[in-house]
């Protein structure tokens, strides 16, 4: 089974700038694409940590004694890099959103192209769904989402219509919630829409922005000088974070200037942002939206 094609496979894992004997982090292991071109170029005294949530990655770790798999969400990247007894390394590598795993499987609800239970959870063990978000939310919370996460301009409508739907008949399946979206999917625009609304959700369920935050702003303190990050992001508000972070240290306002003028800040930029050749999309059309920022630690 084709778990996941790795996006930027060869821009990503050269943005690491790979030690032999250096110690790496794949905070997003999915399928191990990445994972595995990262090992290439490691020596045999080099190593390697997977992060995955999902527990369906599990069946893709390497018999490898140089690699170390941890079923846990990236967020805990500090802790359970403790636990191993490290605390620097030398590049972390991230690419983020959905696998293709997670959207070709019906019953995980990622994709609109199935008839299935809302469901959207990366890890399984998370006690909040997407049949909650729709079903349980008051309306503001919905709306809320759909704004922010969404971008969707007509949230307030789409957030009433769904509280309003959901008082006659529970919204439990995609199709159901497609039916009641219908009114919000304009001939020629209805995939868009859709997609935005499942983003949302799925945002929300995961608590994606929230960990993303926590994550970068444990990168500085993970990354010995001169460390890499090599980070993919799929939509605009993860890139704005990771592009404002990279740039300043912050998610938001500007660094403090020093009484000569100067600001501090953890990273520099490496080179410019890369987005997939046009061949690269043309074999994995999912590759589409990517964005990949690379970013060096600079001196503690």
């Amino acid at each position: 089974m084709n778990y996941h094609n790795p996006v930027l496979l060869k821009e990503t894992v050269d943005g690491l700038n790979v030690q032999p004997d250096g110690v790496y982090v794949d905070v997003t292991f999915g399928g191990g694409g990445h994972s595995r071109e990262i090992l290439d170029r490691l020596g045999p005294k080099g190593k390697l940590f997977g992060f995955d949530q999902d527990k369906d990655a599990v069946e893709n770790a390497f018999d490898d004694e140089r690699f170390v798999l941890i079923n846990e969400n990236f967020r805990f990247i500090k802790r359970f890099l403790r636990f191993y007894g490290i605390r620097k390394v030398d590049g972390i590598l991230g690419d983020f959103g959905v696998s293709s795993h997670q959207f070709d499987v019906a019953e995980r609800g990622f994709s609109t192209r199935f008839e299935s239970r809302l469901d959207m959870r990366m890890d399984q063990k998370n006690s909040l769904s997407a049949y909650d978000v729709v079903n349980k939310y008051e309306e503001k919370q919905l709306r809320a989402v759909l704004g922010n996460y969404g971008e969707l301009r007509n949230a307030p409508k789409i957030a009433k219509t769904i509280v309003s739907k959901r008082k006659e008949q529970e919204v439990a399946t995609s199709e159901q919630l497609k039916e009641v979206l219908q009114p919000f999917l304009p001939m020629g625009k209805e995939h868009k829409i859709l997609a935005q609304v499942y983003q949302a959700i799925r945002i929300e369920v995961n608590q994606e922005i929230e960990a993303l935050k926590e994550f970068l702003l444990q990168t500085e303190g993970l990354l010995k000088t001169g460390g890499r990050l090599s980070l993919i992001s799929y939509h605009s508000l993860e890139d704005r974070l990771v592009k404002r972070f990279i740039r300043s240290g912050l998610f938001e306002g500007e660094p403090e200037k020093d009484f000569y003028g100067n600001i501090s800040v953890p990273f520099k930029k490496v080179g410019k942002l890369i987005v997939p050749s046009s061949e690269e999309i043309r074999k994995n059309n999912r590759a589409r939206s990517a964005k990949l920022r690379i970013a060096e630690k600079i001196a503690d």
